[in-house]
C-alpha cells in the first residue's frame, strides 16, 4: 500500500512493506509496546486518574491563592505567612537548626549588633 509521510516540511512516499522491511532491518517490531485490550484500558485509567488529580491540584492551588489574597486584604503580610507555613512543615529539630544557622550568619554580618541579644552574643565571643 502506497502512503505519504509528512512532517517538518518533508513529504516521503513509501509503502507499508518498505516500512516493515526497515523496521525488521534494525530489529524493531513496530507493534511492540502498543497496548491492547486490558493494558489499553489500564493505561487509559491511569491517564484519567492523573488528569483528575492534576485538576484537583490546580483547584487546591487556586484555593490557597485565594486564602493568601484574603489575608492580604485584611492587612496580613503574605510573605510572612508563607514563611510561617514553610516553617510549620519542618520538624522542630530541623527548624531549630535552620534558625541557628540563620542567626550565626546574621551575627557574622553584624546584622544583630544593634539588638540586646546580638550585643550579648558579641560580648560572649569577645570573651
Amino acid at each position: 500500500m502506497d502512503m505519504t509521510i509528512s512532517g517538518g516540511g518533508l513529504s516521503i512516499k513509501t509503502t507499508t512493506e518498505d516500512l516493515q522491511r526497515a523496521a525488521d532491518a534494525i530489529g524493531h517490531n513496530s507493534r511492540a509496546g502498543v497496548p491492547t485490550g486490558f493494558a489499553k484500558d489500564q493505561l487509559k485509567s491511569y491517564v484519567e486518574r492523573i488528569e483528575n488529580l492534576e485538576q484537583e491540584k490546580k483547584s487546591f492551588a487556586d484555593d490557597i491563592h485565594d486564602v493568601y489574597a484574603e489575608a492580604k486584604g485584611n492587612g496580613y503580610d503574605v510573605k510572612a505567612l508563607r514563611t510561617i507555613v514553610k516553617m510549620r512543615k519542618q520538624d522542630a529539630a530541623e527548624r531549630a537548626e535552620q534558625e541557628a544557622i540563620l542567626e550565626t550568619y546574621m551575627l557574622a554580618l553584624g546584622m544583630l549588633a544593634d539588638l540586646p541579644l546580638g550585643q550579648a552574643a558579641i560580648a560572649k565571643v569577645k570573651g
